[in-house]
């Protein structure tokens, strides 16, 4: 099998596995979904939760501080409060939480979405597949759908991000997602045609592993890859600062402590072989 490592940035990235006779717009569709569903999985983990503190979001035009809308409502409610209520600090949710039970389900499935997503599975060789992906997407749908069986409303971020891609406009994730149809795949700046195949680009090789790039259409090559990583690297500063300062005090030692050093005894060899070389004089060290 052909292993790409498709790397977003230094700590975040993900292993896939496909043949030489494979398509590059096969191979870039698939890349694709896999992509928009690690941020999708990203998004939803963080939302999941705030949604079993602080329950469904208000509508747009109910979006605010409880606080603030009560005491401008001559303390009304807006929002009727349920038995778990919990005031959204942003206002965004109505406070209305789905209680210990649910809220330990919610995280047991955020956490498991998480661990798929971690860097580990880099380290430890694992590709990465669309089935793995949406295994841990129809477990946060359930976890939802028992929390809420009459669904969630329509503009809830985490309804709409369970749905499709469409819930993540509007975030940081957004920007990140790819189209299918027009992203670019690179690897070591040589762009892969979707008429061609990956052996094509890679050689007829079944056993190539790569590190490759995601790009937006039109974005142009990849920076290069820094020769040394960033641990190497202060691993690196650390030894030839070490080296520069023992260069430092061998120049700044003027005096004969070196006399003391067992290599500048010339009785050194003699002592050993009669067996005298631990004996001390009495005082001495």
């Amino acid at each position: 099998m052909v292993v790409l490592h498709i790397k977003k940035s230094e700590n975040d990235g993900f292993l896939y596995e496909t043949t030489c006779d494979t398509s590059n717009d096969t191979l870039i569709r698939e890349l694709c979904d896999i992509w928009n569903l690690r941020l999708r999985l990203t998004q939803l983990a963080g939302s999941v939760r705030d949604l079993a503190k602080y329950g469904p979001m208000k509508p747009h035009d109910k979006q605010g501080l409880d606080e603030v809308q009560e005491k401008a409502g001559e303390f009304a409610p807006v929002i009727e409060k349920g038995e778990h209520y919990m005031p959204d600090p942003q206002g965004i949710r109505t406070g209305n939480g789905v209680g210990p039970q649910l809220t330990s389900t919610f995280e047991m499935v955020a956490t498991d979405a998480e661990g798929l997503l971690h860097k580990d599975n880099l380290i430890k060789k694992i590709p990465m597949t669309r089935e793995k992906l949406q295994e841990k997407l129809d477990n946060i749908r359930g976890a939802v759908t028992m929390a809420y069986p009459m669904g969630l409303p329509e503009w809830d971020t985490v309804k709409l991000t369970i749905d499709g891609i469409e819930g993540l406009d509007g975030t940081s994730a957004g920007n990140e997602a790819l189209n299918g149809d027009n992203a670019e795949l690179w690897v070591a700046t040589k762009f892969f045609d979707r008429g061609q195949t990956v052996g094509d680009r890679l050689g007829r090789n079944e056993k190539t592993k790569v590190i490759a790039k995601m790009q937006q259409p039109g974005s142009g090559a990849p920076g290069r890859e820094p020769g040394v990583s960033e641990a190497e690297k202060s691993a690196m500063m650390a030894y030839y600062f070490k080296k520069q300062e023992e260069q430092k005090a061998l120049a700044e030692a003027t005096d004969d402590d070196y006399m003391n050093s067992t290599w500048a005894d010339s009785k050194s060899l003699q002592r050993s072989l009669r067996g005298q070389g631990s004996v001390r004089a009495p005082g001495l060290r």
